[in-house]
């Protein structure tokens, strides 16, 4: 398995190309369709295509049901959440809605208030949340 295949790194680590990004202080309302990843350190109210890895800063508030090939959520999510491949949920996260995802980690302290579907044969991962959340490193 080469190094970057690693099963221990983090989603955030290994994404490609410019995402989209709402910043801080930035509210989108409608639908928002991307090809790629999308970062959200601001607010989105409405539902999400998103044909890369999706992350949800700690600041950031998603309001709306989203589809996106992998996520890391460490803000908050008001509606459902259809992840098609891994779903990472960090410490401070806050999840109001359904959650379906092919494979799981979710640190100690997360809140998920909605029904849980994994669709994969992985076990779900718990784990302490070790370093800060950020949106780039």
């Amino acid at each position: 398995m080469a190094a970057d295949d690693s099963p221990r790194r983090r989603l955030s680590d290994g994404a490609k190309g410019a995402p989209t990004l709402v910043g801080a202080g930035t509210r989108f309302e409608g639908r928002l369709v991307a090809q790629g990843a999308v970062m959200v350190a601001g607010e989105v109210v409405g539902d999400g295509d998103v044909r890369g890895t999706l992350t949800v800063s700690a600041e950031a508030h998603w309001h709306g049901d989203v589809h996106a090939q992998a996520a890391v959520v460490a803000g908050r999510v008001t509606g459902s959440l259809t992840i098609d491949g891994k779903l990472e949920i960090g410490k401070g996260a806050v999840i109001r809605g359904n959650v379906r995802a092919q494979q799981l980690a979710i640190a100690n302290g997360a809140i998920l208030d909605g029904e849980l579907q994994v669709t994969g044969t992985e076990p779900v991962v718990r784990f302490e949340e070790r370093r800060a959340t950020r949106m780039t490193e």
